[in-house]
Formats: C-alpha cells, structure tokens, sequence
C-alpha cells in the first residue's frame, strides 16, 4: 500500500528496512516484499526527505561460490527467487543512492540471536533433548555466521558516522569462526549430554533432502541443504576499515549463547511455529529422524 507507506513515513529520519518474505514463502510473495516493497519503501523515504536507508540484504546475493572469502565486489548470482529478489533489492537501492540519497547496503552472514531461530530452533531441540544432531558432509568446512547483537551494532554505526562513509555496500559478519563441525559442536556440549555431531556423505544426503523439500516434508530448502557441506564466509575487511566494525561475538559464543536463550523461553514459544526467522520452523519428517541421535 503505497499510500500507506507514505503516510508513515512522514516525520522519519532513518530508515532500517529487514522486511523480507524468505525463501519458504511463494514465489510472487517473495517478489513482491522484496523487491516491490523496497522500491515503495525508498520512493516514499526520497518524497518525505529521509536522512539515511539502511537496507538488510544478505549473502545468499553470492550464490554457490568457487572461492572465500567473498568480497564486496565479487560476482552476484543468487540461488531461487530469494536470492535473486535479494539482488533486485540491492539494484532498487543503487538506484536510488545514484539520486543521492543515502543508502546503506548491509549483506550479513546467517545471524542468530534472541528471538531469532527459524532452523536453528530444530538444533536446539534435538540438543536440549539429549540427542546429536547429523551434519551434511565431513563438518570440516568454514561456515561463518553472525551474532544478531553485532548485526545491531553495524546498523547503528550506519545510522551515526559520515554520510560519506555509510552510503556504501558492506558485508558483516563473525571475525572468529572455526569449523562448521567444531561451532556446532559446542551446542552440544553446551547441552551438556556428552553427544556428538555424526557427519554423513554430502551427495546422498542433498539428494533426500531435495526429494523431501519437493513433497514439502521438510523445512529446509536448497540454500539451507545446498550451503551446509560447503565453505561461505566473506570478509569482514571493508567494513573494519570504512565504518569501524568490530564484532564482538565468534560463531562458537553466538550459537551457545542463542542456545542458551532458547532454554530460558522454551515456554513462551512452545507450540510456535510458522515460516519467519522469528518462531521455529515446523520440523515436518525430521522429527522422527531424532531418535536415531
């Protein structure tokens, strides 16, 4: 409703814009939020005069890449409407900085927090019950991922310093990340039931899980099960250098430290579940996979 949109906007100075439809929603929902909706948020942000626009993106602009980190200015290639409306999105906001307007472009890693948990919570589950928990492939690539905590701390610093500075395309993420195999261990440990991740071969397991997401038994979609035997970090250098990003948080601190608030809410968000990052995902024909763990 652009419209309303416009109303709302009346009297803002900034804008953090993290609206978004993931990827398990439609095709045309996904499109019209993303892209649509970012092109009627900026047209009604440039009308009413607005400061700054700090738009959320994500990595999953970069696809399946052959080579880490990844650099702010390496090749686009999104995977499913998602990715590809990410990059739309970014093309809107490019658009509009061209017209002078100050635009933030902010492409964070997978972040976890309190409050956030979509896939995450199905790990979580299994660790708070005693179980393992299965891993695509050896464990032994680098995953990074990012505290929602430091993701704040980078829109803040776009929100105060030099317009000069902030107008710009930067990734964010953890500066400590070891193994996908080793960060997700400590959950479990953490958990404290002495249980392991089991590696399985990357191949079959991709194959079961496409055949699960095409018959929607299973909440994982191709960017979750595709990305999670492979490498995906990006570097963090233009961000340090340009806007003084520091992270706080390894991928070790947060992932234990969300486990840890998962505990603490359990019972506020029991029987929660939808397709947001916010409540748990439905684990669908998952679930009973959990007591072979």
């Amino acid at each position: 409703d652009k419209k309303e949109v416009f109303d709302v906007m009346k009297g803002v100075n900034q804008v953090i814009h993290a609206a978004a439809a993931l990827p398990l929603y439609t095709e045309e929902e996904i499109f019209t939020t993303d892209v649509d909706g970012t092109r009627n948020l900026l047209e009604a942000a440039k009308q009413c005069h607005v400061e700054r626009f700090i738009h959320i993106s994500s990595t999953a602009v970069y696809g399946i890449p052959d080579h880490h980190p990844l650099y702010e200015d390496d090749k686009l290639d999104g995977v499913g409407p998602y990715g590809k409306a990410k990059i739309m999105a970014e093309d809107v906001c490019l658009e509009y900085r061209r017209k002078g307007m100050c635009v933030s472009i902010l492409r964070p890693k997978s972040f976890v927090g309190p409050e956030r948990l979509g896939v995450f919570a199905l790990f979580y589950d299994w660790a708070k019950d005693g179980h393992g928990f299965p891993m695509i492939g050896n464990g032994k690539n680098l995953y990074q991922l990012l505290d929602v905590e430091d993701l704040c701390e980078a829109i803040f610093l776009c929100m105060t310093l030099e317009k000069e500075k902030v107008s710009n395309t930067l990734n964010i993420g953890a500066k400590e990340f070891k193994t996908m195999g080793e960060d997700y261990q400590s959950v479990l440990d953490a958990a404290g039931y002495g249980k392991k991740i089991v590696p399985f071969p990357a191949a079959p397991v991709i194959l079961a899980l496409r055949f699960l997401e095409a018959l929607k038994l299973s909440p994982l979609y191709k960017w979750v099960y595709e990305t999670a035997s492979k490498d995906s970090f990006v570097s963090i250098e233009k961000a340090e250098r340009i806007i003084g990003y520091k992270p706080k948080y390894s991928n070790q601190d947060a992932l234990v430290r969300n486990f840890k608030w998962y505990l603490e809410n359990i019972d506020k968000i029991k029987g929660q579940s939808g397709i947001s990052h916010r409540v748990p995902w439905k684990q669908g024909i998952l679930k009973f996979a959990k007591v072979f763990f």
